[in-house]
């Protein structure tokens, strides 16, 4: 089997904010589903597979037609980085995966159009070790904005670039983490990471890097889609 790129969907069964979070009801189906629907309607990816130890888990991904690799206990800890169990699944896959996106179950606002245009990217650009979405970050969590507090007292974090930069229009833009990475076998297995040193930038919409952790986070997801802030095409 050639070079193909393989989607790569981590939901392990363990979850301390919400009882297995991974398939937590959110817009009247399963959570990993959202991620699933994703895949399914991407131009750009071969074959995805889903790493779980929940057998509850992988029935909702088998239910979908998705093929489950199941997980270690030993990788399916709280403190397990997702970069062993990347290299987990690239040992039991089958043929040679190349490029592999990251689909979290906890992202369900990626778009089939984000899985596309990063891996696009990083099949036009052979030095780049990853590609990965990014948002703009609000004026108000600003790095230049934070604050310290010691013995009561609070302090600008970065007072000198606090002072350079007082106001929003004259801070340089930061970005956070949007909701998807896509790396290459040879990043993970010879660099040991998953972004490298090189990874591009795709920046989407702010909304869309919504992350599902907590309970209260359902209601917020689930008010994104019904105001239209949000708009998935597996959603009517």
């Amino acid at each position: 089997m050639e070079s193909y790129t393989l989607g790569i969907i981590p939901a392990r069964g363990g979850s301390k904010s919400i009882k297995l979070k991974n398939i937590v009801q959110f817009l009247g189906r399963p959570l990993l589903e959202h991620v699933i629907e994703a895949a399914k309607l991407s131009m750009e990816l071969d074959l995805v597979i889903c790493s779980t130890d929940n057998e509850e888990i992988a029935k909702v991904a088998q239910k979908n037609g998705i093929e489950v690799i199941w997980r270690p206990t030993e990788l399916a800890q709280d403190n397990t980085p997702v970069l062993e169990v990347i290299k987990d699944i690239i040992s039991k896959a089958k043929g040679t995966p190349d490029l592999l996106p990251l689909l979290q179950p906890t992202s369900p606002f990626v778009l089939p159009s984000h899985i596309d245009e990063c891996i696009k990217r990083l099949k036009s650009d052979f030095s780049a070790d990853s590609a990965q979405t990014i948002s703009k970050l609000p004026h108000n969590y600003h790095a230049y904005n934070q604050r310290t507090v010691k013995e009561g007292y609070v302090k600008f974090r970065f007072p000198k670039e606090r002072l350079k930069y007082y106001n929003k229009q004259t801070k340089p833009t930061h970005y956070v983490f949007g909701n998807l990475v896509v790396t290459r076998a040879r990043t993970v297995m010879k660099k040991n990471d998953i972004f490298g040193t090189r990874s591009i930038a795709v920046e989407i919409e702010e909304p869309y890097s919504f992350d599902l952790d907590k309970k209260e986070d359902i209601a917020l997801g689930e008010f994104l889609i019904s105001s239209g802030k949000v708009k998935l095409p597996w959603i009517n």
